[in-house]
């Protein structure tokens, strides 16, 4: 019971702090780099206890998701030419590795929108991209739409439901997710037929 009350106590302060903002900056450039826990859980509620600063708290996960991304492209970029021959031999072969090459090309900036709105560790999306030498600009540009789709979209629910955000989140986030996922696999087909 202790630490519980502690942990309240310690949450409250962050909520009321100074630091809020930027502290949610941090945390969503963790999740979107080394900690694959989703930011939602903390998102929605801090969200819920500061309505007046909703849209700053979805731009700030963003902009940390962001700075995250490019964070992972980088390291897939600049650490794939020192392991990536062992990682390929390891894992699958040159010609699977020429494969996923050309269809990030190809289809990079849909794979890369796809996974940052589906919950599938983002981290996939970031080291594929910077390993394949994807366009960091079409890569950043994927990456600010999905994840601002996802937090802006969290904002909307709270703007909307208010105290039952986090209920009406946790009922619906499958369909949701599924809908989601379909829209994105449509727009990907049709810029392929375009």
């Amino acid at each position: 019971m202790a630490i519980q009350k502690k942990l309240k106590q310690k949450t409250r302060q962050f909520i009321e702090s100074k630091n809020m903002l930027s502290g949610i900056t941090f945390a969503s450039f963790l999740e979107s780099t080394i900690v694959p826990i989703p930011l939602e859980a903390v998102l929605v509620p801090l969200m819920q206890a500061r309505r007046e600063k909703l849209w700053q708290i979805a731009l700030m996960a963003t902009i940390g998701c962001v700075i995250g991304a490019l964070f992972g492209y980088a390291l897939g970029y600049y650490l794939f030419d020192v392991v990536g021959d062992w990682i390929i031999n390891t894992f699958s072969s040159p010609e699977q590795f020429e494969n996923v090459k050309q269809k990030m090309q190809a289809q990079g900036f849909w794979f890369v929108l796809s996974l940052g709105i589906v919950p599938i560790p983002f981290q996939i999306a970031m080291l594929a991209a910077g390993a394949t030498k994807y366009s960091l600009a079409l890569f950043l540009v994927a990456s600010a739409i999905a994840r601002s789709i996802r937090y802006f979209g969290l904002a909307l629910v709270v703007y909307y439901a208010g105290n039952q955000a986090e209920r009406l989140i946790s009922k619906h986030k499958t369909k949701t997710m599924i809908g989601l996922t379909i829209l994105v696999a449509i727009g990907w087909v049709v810029s392929t037929l375009i």
